[in-house]
């Protein structure tokens, strides 16, 4: 009764924010919302929720702005009622007085969105919501508690427990595979052929797929069924590469993880992914013995501009490779200057293993905090594994394996969690020494 008059009395005047000018459009769609959330919603739910949708689609950019200020400004918790209940509930601890206190806290918006989705559509409609929330949340700090519920709602709707994971190949209904081509955002792919290749029997793509979206795709996974680690992935992504007999292989490379649902930003299912896939892989393959990624290093060029190339005085001939990396005309060569390729990779292995990018000491690249994040290993870094355009302009063509053990994922998870320590193997490990005895020689000579 208590949340029924506070919602009551936001939506007969706050809502609307009458000291503010809202446009016409916006204030029906609120008078909208005010039925939806209103005893006459709770009967006819479904319909008044199609129409708040419906005229929430209508709105032009402006106008969705300003329904977001009054989201943010107005449908918020009421302060007397929070501290009464407090007040309440710490003379009384009971779990009646708790619930109270539950409901004086939670925000009006919260109640809104989970109506909004009984509309046909529903769940969409409402990542759409978000997503264009996100394109001008920059320029609007106060939306903050706005997009925080929304991703509260969304953690509890898109949880493991409603997730199925689905094998996707070329037998798959056309409207999902167009949705891949669409969605790739690590390596594009070029067309119908591209993609078939990539669902031939040398190659596996699951995604997980949700009820309320049947054919969206939410995350998918692409991976290589090899003999060997790959260290470069343009074998990988050659359309006429010749199909190989998977049941010969010893390792599975992930080589492409893409989210798909803009909207979905924060909420992470890659880690649930890659687990489960890597259980189905090992029931169907028992000679898998190494599942490794093969990833990019999207952040590495940014960071040698920004930090690293005055503070680490990296030489002249490494300075014009990046600078010939980031203008994009022409290829980096790593390979016809040794010395140069040594300072890069070695620069790597630092910028990956030892460099902290966050307060909490955590990598500076997204990549990396994913994988090892997950229990991974950084095994190994390639020179020339992505000689790609964008693969050039991001890390000067090097990737990285991120090996995952399925016997030691767990405790290498605990490890990267407590500590945020690296886990690298040997080759790295070698590349970081090299990186001492160069910045320990430039002291000395300078």
């Amino acid at each position: 009764m208590r949340k029924k008059r506070l919602l009551n009395r936001l939506f007969a005047g706050r809502a609307t924010d009458r000291e503010v000018s809202v446009p016409k459009s916006v204030t029906a769609l609120l008078a909208l919302c005010s039925a939806l959330m209103s005893e006459r919603g709770e009967a006819s739910g479904a319909k008044l929720a199609s129409e708040v949708v419906a005229s929430y689609r209508a709105l032009g950019v402006a106008e969705r702005e300003a329904f977001f200020d009054v989201l943010a400004r107005s449908f918020v918790p009421d302060a007397i009622e929070i501290d009464r209940a407090a007040e309440s509930y710490r003379q009384d601890r009971s779990p009646s007085r708790l619930m109270v206190l539950q409901d004086a806290v939670e925000s009006p918006r919260q109640e809104l969105f989970r109506r909004w989705n009984m509309a046909p559509g529903g769940t969409a409609a409402l990542l759409a919501l978000r997503q264009d929330l996100l394109k001008a949340s920059r320029h609007h700090p106060d939306w903050a508690g706005v997009d925080a519920e929304l991703v509260h709602l969304f953690r509890s709707w898109f949880n493991r427990g409603f997730l199925t994971l689905q094998r996707i190949d070329w037998h798959t209904s056309a409207n999902i595979l167009e949705r891949l081509i669409q969605y790739e955002a690590v390596h594009q792919i070029q067309g119908w052929g591209d993609l078939r290749r990539r669902l031939e029997v040398d190659r596996r793509c699951y995604a997980f797929f949700h009820p309320a979206l049947p054919d969206e795709p939410i995350v998918f996974i692409e991976i290589a069924l090899t003999r060997d680690v790959a260290t470069s992935v343009q074998p990988l992504l050659d359309p006429e590469s010749p199909v190989v007999d998977p049941r010969r292989a010893s390792h599975a490379i992930f080589y492409s993880i893409t989210s798909c649902q803009e909207g979905l930003r924060g909420v992470s299912f890659g880690n649930l992914l890659i687990k489960q896939v890597v259980e189905v892989l090992g029931r169907e393959f028992p000679r898998l013995r190494t599942f490794a990624t093969l990833s990019p290093i999207p952040g590495f060029v940014q960071w040698l501009t920004t930090r690293g190339l005055t503070r680490l005085e990296l030489g002249h001939g490494a300075a014009e490779v990046v600078a010939t990396a980031r203008s994009g005309v022409g290829l980096a060569d790593l390979s016809v200057q040794p010395a140069v390729r040594d300072e890069l990779m070695a620069a790597c292995a630092w910028y990956l293993v030892k460099e902290k990018g966050d307060p909490d000491g955590t990598p500076p690249d997204a990549v990396a905090r994913f994988h090892l994040a997950n229990g991974a290993t950084l095994e190994r870094l390639n020179r020339g594994g992505d000689q790609s355009s964008i693969g050039v302009r991001r890390s000067i063509g090097i990737t990285a394996n991120y090996v995952y053990r399925p016997r030691a994922t767990e405790r290498n998870h605990e490890i990267y969690v407590k500590t945020h320590r690296v886990l690298a193997g040997p080759e790295v490990e070698r590349l970081l020494r090299r990186w001492q005895r160069m910045t320990e020689k430039q002291r000395r000579s300078s």
